[in-house]
């Protein structure tokens, strides 16, 4: 009886849900200690962190290793590559679309010289040490083991394609190291999975340092901005992510109800590392092959970051029309071209949302660089519409390209979306006793006759 009454709270998905709710109606309650349960969130982010690099690693590799063929490696790359160009830029002329249509910033008639600059001092100063040329070079790790040590995706998915390269070529004679990292891959998403009955907590934690650290008053001043921005991800998400999927044959609601586990908790997090991993088996489930999932999933959490895209120019938009700052038609070209390199430049930086805003306004040189201290605020709030649609944008990344490969099983995702896909090793699970008594009487006979 008592099982029946809690089978509804056993989905994870409605855990970290319940997780998000609780935390923030208690840093409604208590404000200054729900700043403390921080610790929480940076905790469960820490533990998820601490696999992602080697699953990411093992993923490509086995994924590049089993594929066999090198010039498919550079196809796939290159066609990530394609794409996450077109979708970005989407993204960027979306938020100027909309930044011009709703004005968030218009009447505000604020006087740059007022702020505060020492609250945006650190950003502003991380983003005047980013380059084009520190971008590429930080892709590169120092030495092999510096790539898991600092835990960056882009250096581990580098090195992994080169390890994944010399396996493929050689052949049967490396054959059974492909398959010990095939099995640690199984081991680590093991480990994931004990490490993901935590994701409530962690919600929790982060969801009540934010509500309580900056307050649902804090939304009020800038109420139209964020109501601005989300509507905007929602616009993009819908009608942008949604026509893609469509031409894809998925039916976008359906998508994202698949993933929405990660998609909390993204959401409870403000980040989207932690769900990574579940990404790429959902994805992999799904009917994407493996070795086009790793390496485009991975890859489109450096350059293909659809939420900060929208982020940059309708903030940079906002910032213009507060400040009574006129921008000409060449110059919002200019910051959505600039927009292009720093979305991708500040990947695994601290607050990389924010330090690329700074990084576009520093390289504008038309707009004050204090102005982003308006959107201090409001910015942990907005770092979780960012993470998710990025997020959704880098799930159906894995889709188009798998589609566009010849690599996506059709029939198996439409089973799986609709919910009657049964995974092969719970088929015989899911047969009632007697039912599986009889088959494994019959296995027995045969494996007797056999020999």
């Amino acid at each position: 009886m008592k099982s029946a009454m809690l089978r509804p709270l056993k989905p994870l998905y409605i855990q970290v849900l319940i997780g998000v709710i609780l935390g923030t109606l208690f840093a409604l309650f208590d404000a200054k200690a729900a700043v403390e349960m921080k610790v929480l969130g940076d905790v469960f982010i820490k533990l998820i962190k601490m696999v992602v690099a080697p699953v990411v690693f093992a993923t490509v590799v086995v994924g590049i290793a089993k594929m066999g063929d090198i010039r498919s490696v550079g196809r796939v790359g290159a066609k990530a590559l394609i794409y996450f160009e077109i979708v970005t830029t989407a993204a960027l002329v979306i938020g100027i679309l909309v930044a011009h249509l709703m004005q968030p910033g218009a009447g505000m008639n604020i006087d740059p010289k007022t702020l505060d600059m020492s609250a945006v001092a650190g950003y502003a100063k991380i983003a005047s040490e980013q380059s084009l040329r520190e971008f590429f070079l930080h892709i590169i790790p120092d030495t092999i083991m510096s790539a898991f040590v600092n835990g960056e995706i882009l250096p581990v998915v580098f090195l992994a394609v080169l390890f994944g390269v010399a396996l493929a070529q050689g052949g049967k004679r490396v054959s059974v190291l492909v398959d010990v990292i095939d099995q640690t891959l199984i081991s680590l998403f093991s480990i994931i999975s004990y490490l993901m009955k935590f994701a409530p907590i962690g919600a929790f934690g982060a969801i009540a340092f934010t509500v309580g650290k900056y307050g649902i008053s804090s939304l009020a001043t800038l109420g139209y901005l964020m109501m601005a921005f989300y509507a905007t991800c929602f616009l993009f998400i819908f009608v942008v992510l949604g026509l893609i999927l469509k031409l894809c044959g998925v039916n976008i609601f359906a998508f994202l109800n698949y993933l929405k586990t990660e998609l909390l908790i993204t959401l409870g997090t403000a980040s989207a590392e932690p769900a990574l991993p579940g990404l790429l088996q959902k994805l992999e489930k799904l009917g994407c092959k493996k070795s086009v999932v790793g390496l485009v999933v991975p890859t489109g959490y450096a350059f293909n970051l659809d939420g900060v895209c929208i982020y940059l120019t309708m903030s940079v938009i906002f910032i213009a029309q507060a400040t009574n700052t006129p921008l000409t038609l060449s110059q919002e070209l200019t910051i959505l071209a600039i927009g292009l390199f720093t979305s991708k430049g500040m990947s695994g930086v601290p607050g990389g949302g924010f330090v690329a805003l700074a990084a576009t306004l520093a390289s504008v040189h038309v707009l004050p660089l204090s102005a982003i201290a308006l959107l201090v605020g409001i910015d942990r709030f907005m770092g979780e519409a960012r993470a998710v649609t990025s997020i959704i944008g880098n799930a159906v990344a894995g889709v188009v390209i798998s589609k566009w490969e010849g690599a996506l099983n059709i029939e198996r995702m439409n089973q799986v979306l609709r919910g009657e896909y049964v995974e092969p090793d719970a088929e015989f699970e899911a047969q009632p006793v007697s039912v599986q008594a009889s088959l494994g009487s019959a296995k027995a006979k045969g494996t007797a006759t056999n020999s």
